[in-house]
């Protein structure tokens, strides 16, 4: 899963309180009236994915408004290191967040997106359905034995934004220990998530209450949290029963840790990359890069 939840399958719970060409048929706009597709009362269209699309950012957006910026950057960075053509695993990939900002920046690429959540993964694979030049694996990232389940041995890049905070640090260093297997030597993994510095609590607080003010305004003004948007996915006609599915397998919320980003370093350097360090950053969350 993506983004702001909180879940190991572009892989969310509210990050916040603890549980990442517009059209009419927008989920978010149409959600107090009923109208488009997950509508209040469900009768909107199902299988409008652009809309599903557009609802996921907006809901994304309303708790990380800069969550554009640090695809930029890993796209940058992509680009950078390894080149206009890479072949790319978006690691816990949700909807395709991360493969649709690649493939847009680079379009020579390729993505294999792996991610567990049925629901994410059904707005992914309608949203790129006939473009050969993505793929995607169901495989929980818990399961040792996922890397056995990619069509690939070897990556130019893996990338990850705002899922793997589901995980505790012990499962994630050993994650990141497979994740340097699977990077060609010479290859970059980039991971954007919520990443706290607890050497400052100062500060940290002061970035919180802004954030939730900011959160509570957007609210007001009709923004989709995390359960609204989940609420809405239950009532369409195509995604209710990979949500279903989604709720049996997650639950309403997963609890995982936020390490530093001097943390998340470390342990890519113990696990096998030569280099690592944060290349963007905001108050609560960080992108860091480490070069096989």
């Amino acid at each position: 899963m993506t983004d702001a939840r909180t879940s190991t399958t572009d892989t969310t719970t509210d990050i916040t309180s603890g549980t990442g060409a517009d059209s009419a048929a927008d989920i978010g706009a149409g959600a107090a009236d009923g109208s488009g597709p997950g509508g209040a009362d469900g009768s909107g269209p199902g299988g409008d994915w652009a809309a599903w699309q557009r609802s996921w950012d907006r809901q994304q957006e309303w708790y990380m408004p800069d969550r554009e910026e640090r695809f930029r950057v890993m796209t940058d960075m992509v680009e950078a290191l390894v080149g206009p053509a890479p072949r790319v695993l978006d690691l816990a990939c949700g909807t395709g967040t991360i493969t649709a900002r690649l493939l847009a920046r680079l379009p020579g690429a390729t993505s294999v997106g792996v991610d567990l959540d049925p629901a994410l993964l059904a707005i992914a694979e309608g949203t790129f359905a006939g473009d050969d030049r993505v793929a995607f694996v169901t495989a929980d990232l818990k399961d040792p034995d996922w890397p056995t389940r990619l069509p690939y041995g070897s990556y130019d890049a893996v990338l990850t934004a705002t899922a793997l905070h589901w995980l505790h640090s012990e499962p994630l260093a050993a994650l990141y220990g497979q994740v340097a297997e699977i990077v060609r030597d010479g290859g970059v993994f980039m991971n954007a998530d919520h990443m706290i510095d607890e050497s400052t609590p100062r500060i940290n607080a002061a970035e919180r209450a802004q954030r939730r003010a900011r959160m509570d305004r957007a609210r007001r003004g009709g923004a989709l949290d995390w359960a609204e948007w989940w609420r809405l996915a239950a009532e369409d006609p195509v995604l209710a029963e990979p949500t279903a599915r989604r709720f049996e397998i997650y639950g309403e919320h997963a609890d995982g840790d936020t390490p530093s980003p001097g943390w998340h370093a470390r342990e890519l350097l113990a696990r096998g990359f030569g280099e690592a360090r944060t290349v963007w950053c905001s108050p609560s969350d960080a992108l860091v890069l480490a070069l096989k």
